[in-house]
């Protein structure tokens, strides 16, 4: 079958299969595939966005991407660039599923906002009272802590970022760090680490007395529509799965080594689309998905014991963009992947962008996108 056809189906199958955004043309070039509301108003944003998206993939040999922009509850923007498998020209379209990266701790910091909500966990509680295998160290851990970075739970050493073992469970993957000594007393200083995250699945295990990922399936992604948002099972199919590339050192495009996620669902294991990612933010910052008041601890930046902010709440990070807006959103670096997810609850508008491929530098590219589209 030629290829403009067969990239025409799989259009067709996205407008049928999609989450729902309005049927647009074709926009069919190096393997992108495109669709928006017919007639929009964000014609010159969409474009503006679109010659953005594709200088950044061009300097930086970014085999493919996809993009969403929500305003106002609504997607404006869906889009597919370059190959979700680049030796088979496969093009990436907005089903295609990427790596998110730490962007999971954001949707983990949903279900936090879940148990809150339904009175059955204490942030502040030591973490034993959920997760009692958890070692007793120097110091007290809480939940509210390990969430936001300021534990003294280390991060990566040496190869771990790489780790190819399978662990089946969630208390399992707890083995690579729990015997270590907490880096320094909780609340003295901010320091990024994925492992707290693992910390707090197990906790969210405790108090939801579910296995992680059950839970979150349930008690998140279905809820809230994410239909297309899954842990990265090495072991299973996964429809519309992309591979996963990386830059060598001399600039040539390989494939990314083998990684098995299973050790950190919470704190990067996820595979998503753009379009599932500004459904979530907007949920995130609308709506009657979590209360108020849940939304508050999530969104509030943590301090020091010293009284400093550290710019991070439960699970996203809190701040003001170039022009001074408000922002809430997260990051993600993977193998094989790179995300910024951004929303400006403010202003009602919520941009994610993923990439398959490790190590992209958006610079501020997600802020200007929204720049586009705002009012």
């Amino acid at each position: 079958m030629p290829l403009p056809i067969l990239r025409r189906l799989t259009l067709l199958l996205v407008l049928v299969l999609g989450a729902g955004t309005l049927a647009a043309p074709v926009h069919a070039q190096d393997g992108a595939i495109t669709y928006a509301p017919t007639g929009a108003p964000y014609d010159r944003a969409i474009s503006v966005a679109r010659d953005s998206v594709e200088a950044l993939m061009a300097e930086q040999r970014i085999p493919g991407l996809t993009a969403a922009v929500l305003v106002g509850g609504q997607v404006v923007w869906s889009e597919g660039f370059g190959w979700a498998d680049v030796e088979n020209e496969v093009p990436v379209t907005p089903l295609t599923k990427m790596r998110v990266g730490s962007v999971s701790k954001s949707m983990t910091g949903a279900a936090l906002g879940v148990l809150l909500d339904a009175g059955e966990i204490d942030l502040d509680a030591p973490v034993q009272q959920y997760v009692p295998s958890f070692p007793e160290k120097r110091y007290t851990v809480t939940t509210r802590q390990a969430a936001g970075h300021i534990a003294g739970i280390r991060h990566y050493r040496g190869d771990e970022f790489l780790s190819a073992k399978r662990y089946d469970s969630v208390e399992a993957g707890l083995a690579i760090f729990e015997e270590d000594s907490l880096l320094f007393e909780p609340g003295a200083t901010y320091q990024y680490s994925s492992y707290g995250w693992n910390l707090v699945s197990a906790v969210i295990e405790g108090a939801a007395e579910q296995d992680f990922l059950p839970f979150m399936r349930e008690a998140v992604f279905r809820p809230l529509g994410l239909r297309h948002t899954v842990a990265d099972y090495t072991d299973s199919l996964i429809t519309h799965r992309t591979r996963f590339y990386t830059l060598e050192e001399d600039e040539a495009l390989v494939n990314a080594p083998y990684v098995d996620n299973s050790y950190k669902w919470a704190g990067g294991g996820f595979l998503s689309t753009a379009e599932d990612l500004v459904r979530f933010g907007d949920a995130m910052i609308n709506g009657d998905f979590l209360t108020p008041a849940a939304r508050d601890e999530l969104f509030t930046s943590l301090r020091t014991n010293g009284g400093e902010p550290t710019g991070y709440g439960l699970g996203f990070f809190v701040g003001t963009d170039a022009n001074g807006y408000r922002t809430v959103g997260h990051s993600g670096g993977s193998v094989g992947g790179t995300t910024q997810l951004i929303m400006y609850p403010e202003q009602d508008v919520v941009v994610a962008l993923i990439a398959n491929r490790g190590g992209v530098d958006y610079r501020a590219l997600h802020e200007h996108i929204a720049a586009s589209f705002m009012p």
